[in-house]
């Protein structure tokens, strides 16, 4: 199964800049496209709420 990103919900593999972090609070896997990040586009932890950019 291919990560998308948390925001866009697009496929990652083919975008550039893209990472995969745990969330600092929970731990949950957290999945950024480079296009989001880039145009500093919010993300939402799904498993505890927390928001950053």
């Amino acid at each position: 199964m291919a990560d998308t990103c948390i925001s866009c919900k697009k496929d990652i593999s083919t975008i550039e800049n893209s990472v995969i972090f745990k969330c600092p609070k929970c731990g949950e896997k957290i999945v950024r496209c480079g296009r989001c990040r880039k145009l500093g586009i919010n993300y939402k932890c799904p498993k505890c709420g927390l928001e950053g950019l």
